[in-house]
């Protein structure tokens, strides 16, 4: 582990460079370039709250916040994990030519990531004051399950960034995972709709981005501190995966080779 921070340390400059190039890929030959992070929320928030709160009309207050910060969460998720998922291949002529620490090409995907959440935040911030909804100091604990959320995104993103050098497979497949996950995450509708009991509610609740979303909404929506339950459900997941996925990457980093 040590190893892994000192060559962090050294390497600090090119990951910089790393995070900068990966954001000016992204928003290259845009107009609007990084405003697209604060727009996309805020396009996304209109449209599927048009359909969500009247159509099938969810009975929950504030709605619109409701379901941005449904996004926040989630799409940072999806957006890191999927990015980071090709980081390896990506990179390959990079990593054929020089030594670098592979897992540094990961990192930078998930930091990418965090410049957006950052700017969907702020888009958050906007549309609460837009809609004159009260900001309470307890908005300030949103950095706990932001926190919690890096950290179970880079270590799904170090396992399947390390499996997908080898079984080009989940470049496909992961996309219908994440589509799955969504509708097992309470993104666009709230738990009370689920049966009690059922099967659905017992695996929404076992989703560790559910307990991290439940947090992010009670300190930033609804001023109250999460209960403990909800908080060991988000940590200790979030913290396993992490270390997982160092182990991960660590045993088959040197196998990459041979595969890209």
């Amino acid at each position: 582990m040590s190893r892994y921070f000192q060559n962090l340390k050294k390497f600090l400059p090119l990951l910089k460079e790393l995070v900068s190039r990966d954001i000016k890929t992204k928003y290259r030959r845009s107009i609007l370039g990084v405003f697209w992070t604060l727009l996309n929320p805020l396009l996304m928030m209109i449209v599927l709250s048009v359909v969500f709160s009247h159509l099938f009309r969810f009975q929950v207050e504030n709605f619109p916040v409701y379901l941005l910060c449904g996004q926040v969460i989630f799409n940072f998720y999806n957006d890191a994990t999927t990015s980071a998922m090709s980081s390896i291949l990506a990179n390959a002529s990079l990593i054929r030519k020089m030594y670098i620490p592979k897992y540094l090409f990961t990192i930078s995907k998930i930091l990418s990531s965090v410049i957006n959440i950052m700017a969907s935040f702020c888009a958050l911030i906007i549309v609460m004051v837009f809609m004159r909804i009260e900001l309470h100091l307890t908005i300030l604990l949103s950095i706990i399950p932001i926190a919690l959320l890096i950290v179970l995104s880079t270590g799904v993103g170090l396992i399947i960034a390390a499996y997908t050098v080898k079984f080009r497979d989940i470049l496909h497949l992961y996309s219908v995972f994440t589509t799955v996950l969504m509708y097992l995450t309470p993104v666009i509708y709230p738990m009370t709709i689920l049966p009690e009991g059922g099967l659905v509610r017992k695996i929404v609740r076992i989703n560790p981005i559910t307990n991290i979303l439940e947090m992010f909404r009670d300190v930033v929506m609804y001023n109250t501190f999460p209960d403990w339950k909800i908080c060991l459900a988000a940590f200790l997941p979030s913290v396993l995966l992490f270390f997982l996925g160092i182990v991960v990457f660590y045993k088959r980093q040197d196998s990459f080779i041979m595969d890209i």
